[in-house]
């Protein structure tokens, strides 16, 4: 396996496709045909969100890794063999490490401050939504979330365009 970050931040969103990129599980990364709409990182500890994320994200032409909590997160992330992400999604309470201490370590690494956060959660209390907002988190969604929502989130933050709503 690759490791480091997801790499040198190149200027185009998404990367060239078919790069070869792979993702932890050690299958290939997909990008729209014709070049992809951005690089995304869900970091969660649940499965089947991970695979609810993927899958609506891919459908829009995104690469998508994974990490199943902060550390391995922040693993994939200095890894500069790798692309660095256009946006992460993340997760609070996840084991080894959480939402909240990823963050931080993403907000005071100089290389990673400027990527975009996502939180995407079942936290989210009032207090849960004014701490994401101290941390300098771009959005917030909480569980149960619409993915049609979150991949509109992501795509403004991406592109600054959300995409087409489905007919």
């Amino acid at each position: 396996m690759e490791s480091g970050r997801f790499g040198e931040r190149d200027q185009t969103p998404g990367g060239p496709p078919g790069d070869g990129s792979k993702d932890r599980s050690g299958d290939e990364l997909h990008g729209a045909p014709g070049g992809g709409s951005g690089r995304v990182l869900v970091c969660d500890d649940a499965e089947q969100i991970r695979r609810l994320i993927r899958l609506n994200l891919e459908i829009e032409g995104y690469e998508v890794v994974e990490a199943i909590d902060g550390e391995e997160a922040l693993e994939i992330l200095t890894d500069m063999s790798r692309p660095l992400p256009d946006v992460i999604t993340v997760d609070v309470v996840m084991p080894r490490r959480d939402g909240w201490w990823m963050v931080s370590a993403i907000r005071a690494d100089p290389r990673l401050a400027h990527i975009p956060i996502v939180m995407v959660t079942a936290s989210a209390q009032d207090q849960d939504r004014a701490r994401a907002e101290r941390a300098a988190v771009d959005e917030f969604v909480a569980k149960p979330f619409d993915p049609y929502d979150l991949v509109t989130k992501i795509g403004t933050l991406v592109s600054g365009h959300p995409p087409k709503a489905p007919v």
